[in-house]
């Protein structure tokens, strides 16, 4: 049977304490025991249902992590503070001293930075390869390597990871698939493909409104409670730990999350399409130019269509700029990083989040000056927003 990660989330129901229909938030740090015993076993792992302390968990966290385990397929997931919480968390569990990481080389820039200048103070170093070159990928893992990781659709470039290929290959040498799905939720299920961690940062179109951070781990039972371990877990020891009132709003945003993803995918293919046509250098996945397209058909969930991010080269970093300041004084948008808000948001990734990534390594992955991302907001009259787009280009001799 098809998996139908919306239905997932709608099928989940909690009562709040007094009935209500969003369940109750624990505003407390630490919880009380009626018995000396049972502190004693919370502490040491041998009990279920009983919160200790915030850091580790509360009812409010659980209760979006149940959530998100649903919408992704997994056997249950932790929230944590951010995004990079959550990558840094994993990496930092299933990592060690002397141990190696193959990567994409399209990634997001702080997890970029966080691989290429922070891991080699603790002696663990990383591979960045093309991750949709399987063979190169599997050319470059060795004795030490740890993790496999990359992101189901990648930032800022939209690269399409195979990740039924990269799940064949990381069981094949016994490491774990790590895939950050931040830019395709709904729209890819990676744990249905093979991977066996699946990362999120909420703040982007999980959450949907720009008002918070956030992240999840979405995985096993098993490796889930390793991170929340209180003697060796890096999600417990690091301290990324998501606010109990920001765990309820996020959960609450959900509910409309596969409205919002088809809408954004709606007026991103539609966007794609018209300036595609017009002669533009344009990447989406939904097009059957983009060098992923027929990979993401294998992948995609269809009814979320091919996610709400696209890329245009308008040639140079000036003409970037000039566009993009117009297109906000126009209102079409925001000069801003992020993603996944009702607004369409704009940045030229090179200078702004992938700016960690050097400039020779930019060009050597195709990251050019002149190239935009877009966050495709959820415009109710596409076809206005893109005449005054396209009026927004001709103005600016980009077309």
């Amino acid at each position: 049977m098809k998996f139908k990660p919306a239905d997932k989330i709608q099928d989940l129901q909690y009562f709040g304490e007094f009935g209500g229909v969003n369940p109750s938030i624990s505003d407390s740090s630490t919880y009380t025991f009626l018995s000396a015993k049972t502190m004693f076993d919370t502490f040491e792992g041998n009990t279920e249902g009983c919160y200790l302390y915030s850091r580790h968990s509360s009812p409010s966290n659980l209760y979006l992590g149940e959530a998100l385990a649903a919408m992704e397929g997994t056997e249950t997931a932790n929230v944590t503070a951010s995004g990079m919480g959550a990558i840094t968390a994993v990496i930092m569990q299933l990592c060690g001293t002397g141990d190696h990481i193959v990567t994409s080389r399209t990634i997001y820039g702080g997890t970029y930075a966080f691989m290429k200048n922070f891991l080699p103070k603790l002696n663990i170093n990383t591979s960045f390869v093309d991750i949709t070159k399987l063979d190169t990928v599997e050319a470059a893992i060795t004795q030490e390597t740890k993790v496999l990781y990359c992101e189901a659709i990648s930032n800022p470039l939209l690269e399409v990871a195979d990740i039924q290929g990269l799940s064949e290959i990381a069981k094949k040498h016994n490491i774990p698939l790590v895939v950050d799905n931040t830019f395709s939720p709904l729209n890819i299920s990676p744990a249905k493909l093979g991977a066996d961690v699946v990362i999120h940062s909420l703040t982007k179109f999980i959450n949907g409104s720009s008002d918070c951070v956030g992240g999840v781990v979405c995985g096993t039972t098993e490796f889930c409670l390793s991170l929340k371990d209180v003697n060796d877990g890096a999600g417990m020891l690091l301290g990324s730990t998501m606010d109990s009132y920001r765990a309820a709003s996020i959960l609450k945003n959900m509910r409309t999350l596969h409205i919002r993803v088809k809408k954004h995918s709606e007026n991103a293919h539609y966007l794609a399409e018209r300036f595609e046509q017009d002669g533009l250098k344009v990447s989406y996945p939904g097009l059957s130019s983009h060098p992923g397209h027929t990979l993401m058909e294998k992948q995609v969930n269809k009814e979320y269509g091919y996610g709400g991010m696209v890329t245009i080269d308008v040639g140079s970093l000036e003409k970037a700029n000039d566009l993009m300041e117009l297109m906000q004084d126009r209102n079409l948008g925001y000069l801003a990083v992020s993603l996944g808000f009702y607004k369409t948001l704009f940045s030229a990734p090179g200078t702004s989040t992938s700016s960690e990534i050097p400039e020779e390594e930019q060009v050597e992955m195709g990251l050019t000056d002149g190239l935009i991302r877009f966050s495709i907001g959820l415009d109710n009259d596409i076809e206005r927003t893109y005449s005054l787009m396209k009026q927004c280009m001709i103005e600016l001799n980009i077309l």
